[in-house]
């Protein structure tokens, strides 16, 4: 039976104690290359120091961001070194580099170095990390921030909570305000395939799916039983069904498998795709298009949020159950 993530994290954390020693060096043969793994090398090799300024215990509540382990914001910094800057070894920024690449799926690379090289000057330039807890404690998490970006891993530490809790992910391909068609943007295709889930809709279900405002876009938070706006997907035909089947497919793509299907694992217990509902907002039409540039698909305990006025801002959070909390 394969290793899970946390098994797999506890084994690098005793690499680790075995070796008595910080220096990346000391794991040239981890026992695999998950992000996981990564983080665990990454924080052995940390000085007293470093510690000082980017390590956190588990519960470390941050007197402007709250709960750091739930945070999620479109725009932030969780630390003040800059992973790009003199604060880490080469060694060190190579590794958050990989550990990056590890959530990231590797034909995804390509597009969120461009979306990276147009919202901060390229990878590591803007961002600063976090790591939270202790590697083989089953409370470990590492955080990366920037503008456009909130990610994470965590091994399963976080129960119940997929990608390790809220992510973020966006684009500005240039201006601030990008054009109805957001050439460039490489989040937009997601966008293009909800849309042709809308055009699969007969008046009545567009009546339904329709809503005239926006709400917030952190508003993530779950609704505890209160039904969110717009269209039942229980109320979808078979082949309307599949196709936002599809969609969800196109949403997770970026991430790796073990994320996906955590997602797919969360969404199933609180009831799978018929428990949740598909929005598409009237206001914020680049373009008066009827192409809707914001969206969402939202669940019991499932939220997936995409605001592509003036430019794509997409908020996540997913757990399998809504008593989670989320810090927006």
């Amino acid at each position: 039976m394969p290793l899970s993530r946390r098994d797999l994290l506890r084994a690098s954390a005793a690499s680790v104690a075995a070796t008595g020693c910080g220096s990346l060096a000391a794991f040239a043969a981890p026992v695999a290359d998950s992000a996981e793994t990564l983080a665990g090398r990454l924080h052995a090799s940390l000085t007293a120091t470093q510690r000082e300024q980017i390590c956190f215990p588990w519960d470390h509540v941050h007197p402007k961001y709250g709960l750091l382990r739930t945070r999620v914001g479109n725009n932030w910094n969780v630390t003040k070194p800059e992973v790009a800057g003199g604060f880490f070894t080469k060694d060190q920024q190579r590794v958050i580099r990989e550990i990056f690449e590890r959530l990231i799926d590797p034909a995804w690379h390509e597009r969120f170095d461009r979306q990276l090289e147009d919202d901060t000057g390229g990878f590591g330039h803007g961002q600063s990390i976090a790591l939270l807890g202790e590697p083989g404690s089953g409370r470990f998490q590492f955080l990366l921030t920037g503008r456009h970006m909130t990610l994470r891993c965590d091994g399963e530490s976080a129960e119940h909570v997929a990608f390790g809790g809220p992510i973020f992910y966006g684009h500005d391909t240039g201006g601030g305000t990008e054009d109805a068609a957001h050439t460039g943007n490489v989040f937009w295709p997601q966008a293009v395939a909800a849309n042709g889930v809308f055009a699969m809709l007969d008046g009545r279900q567009r009546e339904q799916a329709l809503v005239p405002q926006t709400p917030q876009e952190n508003a993530i938070a779950f609704r505890h039983g209160a039904e969110p706006p717009g269209m039942p997907v229980s109320g979808l035909s078979a082949d309307q069904r599949a196709e936002l089947e599809r969609v969800l497919g196109v949403l997770l793509e970026p991430y790796r498998t073990v994320d996906r299907d955590e997602v797919r694992g969360c969404l199933d217990r609180q009831g799978g795709l018929d428990r949740c509902r598909l929005a598409f907002y009237r206001d914020g039409d680049l373009g008066d298009d009827g192409v809707w540039d914001n969206w969402r698909l939202e669940g019991p305990a499932f939220v997936w949020h995409f605001r592509g006025s003036p430019h794509v801002h997409v908020w996540v959070n997913i757990a399998d159950s809504p008593d989670v909390a989320t810090n927006a």
